[in-house]
């Protein structure tokens, strides 16, 4: 097992330290260059749609464009934006944090692409009551009709997000409990298993109501907590931007981490934060019923932002306003939890803990989210949905009580193994984003509220919704 450990760990190293890398930021430059710098260009508008669709209501299984950037942002804030941000800084230092925000300015521009074509290539949910399923599988089907890559990434997507990724939130889940409140991590498996199988099994419009509500506050407290922070330290603002800056570019040594350090591992944790780029997004996003594709492009875009900038941002200013990063020998969330006692007492341990909760149970219904997706698109069967409920529910219960290093290893290579297809694929695809996207100017210059017709694109083969 150790060696099968090791071989897996040693292939991830491989794959995201020279593959995805080169990958992913070229893509992300590509994309800002296509798109005329869309990310800058349409950042109030993002906004602003993200505005209109809140509270938005809807019937049947369908779906509003709010609640389809609240489940994908469920999925992207997970445990990660918090202990591994902290990991980032002691590992990489303080100028890991501006390579995380430089990936994530082109990481939306991949946002954008991915999301917009995910909404071209949509297909109306079978059954008649309203509702939409998309992502790459179905783009790299019925656009580029490739079959088998389609069910390559179908079950990479279900396997690493339904079920891997799952174990590992319930496991952070376990643990946290069990440091703040001393509660038994048998009876926590318990608890959240019985919890989320009654969220997976009301289907996706439980998933996207429930995510509505969650992650709106759980985003927000932890966010309000961190500018409250920010607040009491705002002397020292200045002197940690500047430290986060010279660290960047290893232009004080003292202040900890090497340039290569700090850009290998800002850039890798800005790609697992926000997600730009690795296919799982597109799944929320094509599930929207909107007027026009672009719009969702733009508010998944816009997710790469809240991720990175307000909630990954806000872990970074809770370890570096105190300093002691380098001193304590704490990393991940035992750091952000002793960081936090410091200004708050020792109920802050217990606070982040109910926090973690929030954030890793919310990343448990988003990941199931993209699973189903990808299982209707295998087999229309409902037997084998009900089949990975199970095995989701199954899946939680093992990771509350379980040791997850393997996991976490097999979490990363099938990670690597999506992004690799999925970016080759929008690659591919690229022109018709880029279409739409002239198509939402066009109207919105002429004052309309943009609808999409596929008659703009020179192809229309696979699109089966906007024949109209």
């Amino acid at each position: 097992m150790n060696a099968l450990n090791s071989f897996i760990s040693q292939l991830n190293s491989l794959l995201w330290s020279y593959v995805l890398v080169v990958l992913l930021i070229g893509a992300g430059l590509f994309f800002t260059y296509r798109t005329n710098f869309v990310q800058f260009r349409y950042l109030g508008e993002m906004f602003r749609l993200i505005c209109e669709g809140a509270g938005t209501k809807t019937d049947g299984h369908s779906i509003s464009s709010f609640q389809a950037f609240c489940v994908s942002t469920a999925s992207r804030v997970g445990v990660g934006n918090v202990a591994g941000i902290a990991i980032a800084v002691v590992t990489g230092g303080p100028g890991a944090i501006f390579w995380m925000w430089a990936i994530a300015l082109l990481g939306a521009a991949t946002g954008f692409i991915e999301s917009t074509l995910a909404q071209i290539y949509k297909v109306p949910r079978p059954g008649g009551k309203g509702g939409f399923l998309g992502g790459p599988a179905y783009y790299i089907k019925n656009a580029l009709h490739s079959p088998r890559a389609a069910i390559f990434f179908a079950i990479l997507i279900s396997v690493t997000y339904g079920l891997i990724f799952n174990s590992v939130q319930a496991n952070t889940i376990a643990l946290s409990l069990q440091t703040g409140f001393g509660i038994d991590r048998l009876t926590t498996g318990i608890f959240i298993s019985l919890i989320a199988a009654s969220v997976v099994f009301g289907g996706l419009s439980r998933v996207a109501r429930l995510t509505e509500y969650l992650v709106p506050f759980m985003a927000g407290f932890y966010i309000l907590v961190a500018l409250g922070i920010t607040i009491y330290n705002i002397q020292k603002l200045p002197m940690v931007l500047l430290t986060i800056f010279k660290a960047a570019w290893g232009l004080d040594p003292v202040i900890g981490g090497t340039l290569g350090a700090a850009i290998m591992t800002g850039i890798k944790r800005g790609l697992f934060s926000n997600e730009a780029g690795m296919g799982s997004v597109p799944n929320a996003a094509a599930t929207a019923d909107t007027s026009h594709p672009a719009k969702q492009g733009l508010i998944q875009a816009c997710g790469v932002f809240v991720d990175t900038f307000f909630i990954c941002s806000a872990s970074a200013f809770i370890v570096l306003f105190t300093g002691n990063y380098a001193l304590t020998g704490l990393t991940g969330i035992q750091l952000v939890q002793y960081d936090l006692a410091t200004y708050f007492g020792q109920w802050a341990i217990d606070g982040m803990a109910l926090i973690i909760l929030l954030f890793a149970f919310t990343s448990i219904v988003g990941n199931y989210y993209y699973g189903e997706i990808n299982i209707k698109h295998l087999c229309s069967n409902p037997l084998y949905l009900n089949i990975f409920r199970i095995g989701v529910t199954l899946m939680v219960f093992f990771g509350s009580i379980a040791q997850l290093n393997l996991v976490w290893n097999l979490a990363d290579l099938f990670m690597a193994f999506m992004a690799i297809t999925n970016i080759i694929a929008i690659l591919l695809l690229t022109n018709p984003a880029c279409i739409a996207l002239s198509d939402y100017t066009r109207q919105k210059k002429a004052g309309k509220n943009p609808a999409f017709n596929a008659a703009v694109l020179p192809q229309k083969d696979g699109v089966y919704y906007w024949q109209k």
